[in-house]
């Protein structure tokens, strides 16, 4: 198992940071009334291992111009029970996250960086042009 980018001492952002961002991203989907009990049963007990996983997904979104679109395919097992408003949910948590961690334009970068993430989601999970219910979905 990688143990995550190296630090990068020219980055805008230090992993740190990035931790930090994480740990409060979960912590708000954790107090989230729809999103709590998927998270619960996504991590099942293994929260550090989830969230060492994040931060490492969320620094190279984050410290680099792209990042690595097989992870989505391993999170698309664990995604089932999501639906489409919920991704749009957790990007605003997330954005709630950015901006307690992050000055303006930074925040408004991560925010961009995570937005792009979400919309690759719901085209990797909800684009199903055999299905009628796409085609109403917003």
């Amino acid at each position: 198992m990688s143990a995550g980018p190296a630090p990068d001492t020219d980055s805008p952002i230090p992993d740190e940071q990035i931790r930090q961002l994480v740990d409060s991203f979960c912590g708000k989907i954790r107090a989230d009334a729809d999103l709590g009990p998927i998270f619960e049963r996504l991590v099942s007990g293994d929260r550090e291992t989830h969230l060492a996983k994040m931060s490492d997904f969320w620094s190279s979104v984050m410290l680099t111009t792209r990042y690595d679109r097989k992870s989505l395919v391993a999170v698309r097992k664990h995604m089932c029970e999501f639906e489409i408003g919920l991704l749009d949910r957790c990007l605003v948590l997330f954005g709630d996250s950015c901006d307690e961690f992050m000055d303006s334009e930074t925040a408004g970068l991560c925010w961009l960086k995570a937005a792009h993430v979400a919309e690759s989601l719901k085209l990797f999970l909800f684009d199903r042009p055999d299905r009628p219910w796409l085609r109403n979905a917003a």
